[in-house]
């Protein structure tokens, strides 16, 4: 038995003794994965060199010691990075929440977002888990604790988007691919920039929440693409806030943005007392976007800033 797996029999001794064993025995490489003696032909032909050692999300050094061969993702956009990479067929676990892909529906669920359960995530036996900060921050403690492989992922913006896919790329030996992904994600978003460039900047307000309303301010990755597609938050303050219908009346946003979590019925948003005053309501400028586009730090994001700028430029020609 190696010292590491003798230190987390005894480092989980308060927690489950099936969690810990099935930890304990991903913290060797299994049979099936890349031997840790010599680099690893990753999954495009090319070599990838192993370990790799990375600064996530929550400025933790994390190394990946041999190239993962079962991963549990914990987070929607963690999951749809690692099937953009190609990774599908090494993803063993996901929450209730993740939905996309649709091949995510046949993978074991290990609790749901805000709250992963520890035991089904080693029972998945994974040598890389990918987890995001917040809400499962302790998981993360508890996960770490247990000797578990864990990488944080919360972007905060666009170019964290980048830094995400670049750093799955490099801890699952499929730098070539993300490569070839941010790529394509950045001709993308440069031809969206260059459709709306000729359209007058457009104010825009959106709704996350509701009862109390709920925004994204400035310094936030909604904020950017709400800018990208050329718009301007009429919301200044930072961060995800709450956010007055008085202070909404008096910005009178040209075209107002509700995700479908918060609102799914633009007549709903129309019907609520003082918001007739409102521009965008006036105008019949009320566009509810799909959540998991335009804030899932991942591969659709193009997809999302495309939502928006058709949103704040109905005419313009996207391809």
């Amino acid at each position: 038995m190696t010292r590491l797996t003798t230190t987390l029999r005894v480092a989980a001794v308060a927690l489950c003794l099936a969690a810990l064993g099935a930890l304990a025995l991903t913290g060797c490489a299994s049979s099936s994965a890349p031997s840790a003696s010599a680099p690893a032909a990753n999954s495009s032909g090319a070599t990838a060199a192993f370990p790799v050692t990375i600064t996530d999300d929550a400025s933790r050094s994390v190394t990946v010691k041999t190239e993962p061969a079962r991963i549990v993702s914990l987070a929607p956009a963690g999951t749809e990075i690692a099937f953009a990479l190609g990774l599908g067929d090494r993803v063993v676990g996901v929450t209730s929440y993740d939905d996309y892909p649709s091949q995510v529906a046949s993978i074991t669920k290990v609790g749901d977002f805000a709250g992963p359960n520890i035991e089904a995530v080693a029972a998945a036996k994974p040598d890389l888990i990918l987890a995001t900060s917040g809400v499962q921050a302790d998981v993360v403690k508890k996960l770490e604790a247990l000797g578990a492989t864990v990488v944080v992922l919360d972007p905060q913006s666009l170019s964290g988007v980048y830094a995400d896919i670049t750093a799955v790329g490099k801890v699952t030996g499929t730098s070539s691919k993300a490569a070839t992904l941010l790529s394509g994600m950045k001709a993308d978003i440069q031809s969206i920039q260059t459709a709306v460039a000729a359209s007058p900047t457009v104010s825009a307000f959106i709704e996350i929440g509701q009862n109390p309303l709920f925004t994204a301010g400035k310094g936030t990755l909604m904020d950017e693409l709400i800018t990208l597609a050329g718009g301007t938050n009429v919301v200044t303050q930072p961060g995800y806030i709450g956010y007055s219908s008085e202070q909404l009346i008096k910005a009178n946003p040209d075209v107002y943005l509700a995700t479908k979590g918060s609102s799914s019925d633009p007549s709903s948003i129309e019907k609520r007392p003082g918001y007739s005053a409102i521009s965008a309501i006036k105008n019949n400028r009320v566009v509810i976007l799909d959540d998991s586009i335009v804030s899932r730090g991942g591969p659709r994001i193009v997809d999302g800033l495309k939502a928006i700028a058709l949103a704040l430029h109905p005419g313009i020609q996207l391809h």
